[in-house]
């Protein structure tokens, strides 16, 4: 296998991981508006909207600023900040910016209901599609593990043997996917504890997988990806600290 991989459409000769990011963003869309009506929706139709105009430009926003900040040399020696910025991105800033924009817009529209367990499948979906792409590009992009001597270590396009992260987090998110169907069928959970174990099952994978990828240490080794995690497991700290919280109480 060479990497990156291309293919061709008619006259057109493009990297796959165009195709999936585009193909991951629309098919993972499409699921969210299938399970919304076959679970139904507790939020109004318009309330919906502007929640996903939120979660939209927050993870817009998120995942430029902290993939900028991967590499920060990189960002100050640019000739141009923002347009470096605009092209760098990674689905934990996604993740988090994207949870900014929707508590911030929910305070706008005064909702109350969590909002975050429809699109928790979808997401799942769009991701393993879109890192699908990310191992496509070997190591053209940030996406590639550490040299490894380990058996399953790949060749990605440098001539060395690396841990094929891409395929990792491909793995451990059909894991987490099938996790917590099982958890929502085994447990009456609260509404909106979906995500809340989404978020909290994505970000300690990536603070732990990060340790096995190249790139910029800011604090006791830790990348801003990291970094990022460490927040966002902070923020459900209450959560993780006291599970029971996510389980429906049960009243006599």
């Amino acid at each position: 296998m060479h990497f990156p991989v291309y293919i061709d459409v008619l006259s057109l000769h493009f990297p796959l991981h165009a195709l999936t990011e585009t193909l991951g963003m629309f098919l993972g869309f499409r699921y969210f508006l299938f399970l919304r009506k076959q679970q139904g929706d507790l939020i109004t139709n318009n309330n919906r909207i502007w929640i996903i105009i939120g979660a939209t430009f927050g993870a817009l926003a998120g995942s430029r600023i902290l993939g900028a900040l991967e590499n920060p040399l990189a960002l100050y020696h640019s000739d141009n900040p923002l347009l470096y910025t605009y092209l760098n991105k990674t689905i934990v800033g996604g993740l988090i910016g994207g949870l900014i924009g929707v508590e911030l817009m929910k305070k706008v529209v005064k909702e109350k209901t969590s909002s975050g367990d429809l699109f928790v499948y979808p997401l799942i979906f769009a991701m393993i599609i879109g890192r699908i792409g990310c191992f496509s590009m070997g190591v053209h992009e940030e996406t590639y593990g550490i040299p490894s001597a380990l058996p399953w270590a790949m060749d990605l396009g440098d001539g060395q043997l690396r841990h094929p992260v891409a395929l990792y987090e491909i793995i451990y998110l059909l894991i987490l996917w099938f996790i917590l169907s099982l958890v929502s069928r085994k447990c009456n959970l609260e509404n909106g504890a979906k995500f809340k174990l989404f978020m909290i099952g994505y970000l300690l994978f990536r603070l732990l997988l990060d340790f096995i990828k190249p790139g910029y240490r800011y604090l006791f080794g830790l990348g801003s990806i990291q970094l990022a995690c460490i927040a966002g497991l902070l923020y459900y700290s209450r959560d993780i600290l006291f599970p029971s919280r996510l389980i429906q109480k049960q009243y006599a």
